[in-house]
């Protein structure tokens, strides 16, 4: 019997698969788990995750929330089945080093993606550097994302970003309502790549720094890669595979 540790979500239906798994599967202390099994929605998957990957015990998400992208659907039925035949996926995070208007450093890690947005009605104002290279020099509009292919179907997506394939070894670029210039489009680049942005102008124009639900207040200047030394190992089944929930994404965007 799978020996699990559970972190779940306080909700009606959040109890009531609790209820099911008891029967199933056992429950144990997260030291002698070999499972951590999440319920809820993909909000509180990537909290948990950055609160218990040190522990090196991989994750299997079951959604209790909305959408669920970075979860599994829940049968009662072929549950035990589908952790059985379940796939491991690996994901290294973004790590966000922020310095604010104070000259504090803080750090942050991303799974989904970090976001550059204006904290004010006026407009941000930044200049975007890859590898010490202008990838441009004036940025103006509400801001700017960088996502991991994990998370390019998310908020990336919104803003009309390009879907990467897990195994890309990409990351992306993407603008949030650029006003000038109007048509600067998204920019595909290596993972290995060093991000730095710069406000240009934060006392009239703040900025604040957003690494999936962290959010640090006036930065001034943002250093973004990718940590290859942290892995999250997340269990996904065959039926419900993150791989297959990116193709849906850019066959439905293809079609549209």
């Amino acid at each position: 019997m799978i020996k699990a540790y559970i972190v779940s979500y306080p909700s009606s239906r959040s109890k009531k698969i609790i209820k099911i798994l008891k029967k199933k599967i056992e429950f144990t202390t997260l030291k002698k788990s070999k499972l951590i099994i999440v319920i809820g929605g993909d909000g509180f998957m990537l909290q948990t995750l950055k609160k218990l990957y040190k522990h090196k015990t991989p994750f299997y998400g079951i959604n209790s929330g909305d959408y669920g992208f970075l979860m599994n659907k829940f049968s009662k039925i072929n549950f035990y089945k589908d952790i059985l035949k379940s796939k491991k996926i690996s994901i290294s995070p973004l790590v966000m080093k922020v310095i604010s208007r104070n000259k504090t450093k803080k750090e942050a890690i991303a799974i989904n993606e970090v976001s550059i947005l204006r904290q004010s009605r006026q407009a941000a104002s930044l200049s975007i550097k890859v590898n010490k290279k202008y990838l441009i020099k004036k940025l103006r509009g509400d801001g700017m994302l960088v996502s991991t292919p994990a998370g390019s179907t998310a908020y990336n997506l919104s803003v009309h970003g390009p879907i990467l394939n897990l195994n890309s070894n990409k990351l992306v670029v993407s603008p949030v309502s650029p006003f000038r210039p109007r048509r600067w489009n998204s920019r595909v680049i290596s993972d290995k790549s060093l991000i730095e942005i710069k406000n240009l102008n934060p006392k009239k124009r703040p900025i604040m720094s957003v690494a999936d639900n962290v959010e640090i207040k006036n930065s001034e200047k943002i250093k973004i890669s990718v940590n290859k030394k942290i892995i999250f190992d997340i269990y996904y089944s065959k039926k419900n595979s993150l791989e297959k929930k990116i193709k849906i994404e850019q066959i439905r965007r293809e079609i549209k």
